[in-house]
């Protein structure tokens, strides 16, 4: 008989050895999979024993075809009573698109009519379609070619029964298992040799390399079996294999000496662990542990009876990871140097981290992880280099960048401590191959990193912003864990205010006479803009005894500090989420937010609204909004006229509209606008610390003509 086991990319070459193990005739490798050659028994073999392979299929037909009649007769010609009774539900699973027929969900409809209508044909009666049912039949359309099979191992062959818990970035069981097979372990397990995950987790490693030592088929806890459906199945032959199995799980556990240390620093995940394995045949034969990379720590003995430390870190699939991961690597490597003979296999989709780790890099592997291109690296024995330790980070291109900072660095410090100013820009792009914006934030820094343009190579670049996190911990004497970083692109609307993450971390921040509270992980911006600081202290100045309005407010910084002088303020947004926030930094003031008006509303429409009469009025709206709140589209190259008009409608004689906003190239109407006084003062606006961006930002103040 011949079978097509499915695998993960990069995999074939190691499922082709494992098939010739289990005693298979291997005919060929293709995409993602290997054909070959075997009896019944043996395919039942292989679903047990298989630690590699997705899926096991029995080809059933394969047909040239032009058109979507052609293959609906090809998948109708296959005599489909003979393979599982009527009275047994099916469904389709289609791979594959051509030139007539581009909708997989359609291409499953017509091969499942074909395999309704033949059944009709022969039987008399229908089969039923489910989305679970209990056959599977997969069909594949590539280069003209209709492939039909029958899912012999039904659901996917990693799924082996023990991961309830999947933990936040797991690996599959049989890519786990294909790292290991990589990286020597089987062999490693024959000898007794031990095994270390240091950062393990939800255990697929260890239960995996733990299932290897002690001869367990990865397929006996499985309930489910495709086969189960097909009328060829064997029962008598398969409960032999799968009596045959238990017998060597039995003597394999007896017999395991090898021991399995997890460590990991998330209780979660390693609570995740723990359960997972209490699912597997090996509970009472792993060691788990709460542990930062720092503590790694076995016995002495197992340090010199040798092992394995295998580990699958985290690689930055998500931006903000990035900050603390190359400190990470330097602390695995530090670590693992107290098992200077053991080898490390590191599986990553980020070599540049794994440049931290200096021992000799012996042999890397291609794999996916999922849609994720990764590496398998194997690091040898530490040798001189490796005990080293590590030098300055600021080598090669990014000294240029780290120069820069420090020339920008120490007259900033020097006038931020003169001005009481603990919020600051640091630097901004200042060079174009390092497009970054840093701002301090007390003892954290708020990293942006501009999207670089589709010019740049994307491998480059992200190597820059790699380089950029490690030098500036060394830098400003910050460590890697209060760095945060996010990815600024141009924002339509609100959605620079928009929610990126859900930490809800706050932390006070000093500006002139007030706190104010910011929030550097869960949103693009941090709730102060630190560019408007002069604009800010001018209004604390400018406030006492006035009755002040706050349009666009945002998270009301402006009015803190009017009220803290002794303003009365009313502040307007259509954002609740910052309205309370704009709350909470009155309150952390001493002030009774109560005692003030903050209205929910598009700015817009309550100014044409509004009755009241104000003494000082800050304005600063987006460049350009289209909330679903908003009753039309702000433009405010367009709008802006009208913005102000409406504005001075509710400015008392003698009192001041401050306008501002920060479009680039915004040209302020002033034929439109000439029954006002006008001043520009952009350029004293604009702070210190933002020198090097002059156009950061517009600011006009505003007043009735006499």
């Amino acid at each position: 008989m011949t079978w097509l086991a499915a695998c993960p990319k990069g995999v074939e070459s190691l499922l082709a050895d494992e098939i010739r193990h289990l005693g298979g005739e291997v005919e060929r490798e293709t995409h993602l999979g290997v054909i070959w050659r075997g009896d019944l028994t043996l395919a039942y073999r292989f679903c047990l024993w298989s630690r590699l392979a997705s899926r096991l299929l029995l080809p059933l037909q394969e047909s040239q075809v032009d058109n979507v009649d052609e293959m609906y007769e090809a998948a109708r010609s296959v005599e489909w009573p003979s393979i599982f009774a009527v009275g047994t539900t099916f469904r389709i699973d289609f791979h594959g698109r051509t030139d007539y027929l581009n909708n997989t969900q359609f291409g499953a409809q017509k091969i499942k009519d074909a395999i309704v209508d033949r059944f009709r044909d022969d039987t008399g009666a229908r089969p039923s379609v489910d989305k679970d049912g209990d056959v599977r039949i997969e069909a594949q359309l590539r280069k003209g070619k209709l492939n039909l099979y029958y899912n012999f191992s039904g659901d996917s062959l990693h799924r082996r029964g023990y991961r309830l818990q999947p933990g936040k970035a797991p690996l599959k069981e049989n890519l786990a298992a294909a790292v290991l097979v990589r990286a020597g372990w089987p062999a490693l397990a024959a000898e007794g040799k031990h095994l270390i995950d240091p950062m393990c987790g939800s255990g697929t490693l260890l239960i995996e390399a733990g299932m290897m030592a002690a001869d367990i088929a990865p397929g006996l806890n499985r309930q489910k079996w495709g086969f189960e459906g097909w009328l060829g199945h064997a029962r008598p032959l398969w409960l032999a294999e799968v009596e045959q199995a238990r017998q060597r799980r039995t003597d394999g556990l007896n017999a395991m000496t090898s021991r399995l240390y997890g460590f990991d620093i998330d209780a979660d995940q390693l609570s995740a662990a723990t359960q997972n394995l209490s699912r597997s045949p090996l509970a009472g034969k792993v060691h788990l542990e709460r542990r930062s990379i720092e503590q790694l720590r076995v016995q002495n003995e197992v340090v010199e009876q040798g092992g394995l430390v295998v580990c699958n870190p985290p690689y930055g699939e998500r931006l903000s990871e990035l900050p603390q991961l190359a400190p990470l690597y330097q602390q695995f490597h530090d670590a693992t140097m107290r098992l200077p003979e053991w080898p490390l296999a590191v599986f990553t989709g980020n070599t540049d981290l794994a440049k931290s780790i200096r021992r000799p890099l012996d042999k890397q592997y291609r794999l996916m992880n999922g849609q994720i291109a990764t590496r398998l690296l194997m690091f040898g024995a530490a040798d001189e280099r490796s005990a080293q330790p590590q030098g300055s980070m600021i080598r090669g291109p990014v000294e240029a960048f780290a120069n820069r900072l420090k020339k920008n660095m120490k007259p900033l410090q020097k006038w931020a401590k003169r001005e009481n100013v603990e919020c600051y820009r640091l630097y901004d792009a200042d060079l174009p191959e390092y497009a970054v914006a840093v701002d301090l934030y007390g003892d954290w820094l708020h990293v942006q990193e501009y999207v670089p343009p589709k010019s740049i190579d994307e491998t480059k670049a992200e190597r820059r912003l790699l380089d950029v996190l490690a030098v500036l911990p060394e830098v400003t004497g910050i460590p890697a864990q209060q760095i945060v970083l996010k990815r600024r692109e141009r924002q339509a609307g609100k959605r620079q205010y928009e929610k990126q993450n859900t930490e809800q971390r706050f932390m006070p921040v000093r500006e002139g006479n007030v706190q104010v509270l910011v929030n550097l992980k869960d949103y693009l911006d941090t709730g102060l803009f630190l560019d408007h600081r002069p604009t800010r202290l001018q209004i604390a100045g400018l406030a006492s005894g006035k009755r002040f309005l706050n349009l666009f407010c945002y998270t009301a910084t402006a009015s803190v500090h009017a009220a803290v002088a002794g303003a009365h303020c009313t502040s307007v947004d259509m954002s609740r989420t910052y309205l309370n926030w704009g709350k909470e930094n009155f309150e952390l003031n001493g002030l009774k937010a109560e005692q003030h008006v903050f209205v929910q509303a598009d700015c817009i429409q309550w100014l044409r609204d509004c009755n009241e009469r104000y003494d000082l009025i800050f304005m600063d709206p987006p460049t350009f909004s289209n909330s679903k709140r908003m009753e039309g589209v702000l433009d405010i190259q367009r709008d802006h006229v009208m913005l102000v008009e409406q504005a001075m409608r509710c400015l008392n004689p003698g009192g001041l509209l401050i306008f501002s906003n920060n479009l680039r190239r915004f040209d302020l109407d002033m034929d439109a606008l000439k029954q006002f006084t006008i001043k520009d003062v952009s350029a004293k606006s604009v702070p210190f610390d933002y020198g090097r961006r002059p156009n950061i930002h517009h600011c006009f103040h505003i007043t009735h003509s006499v």
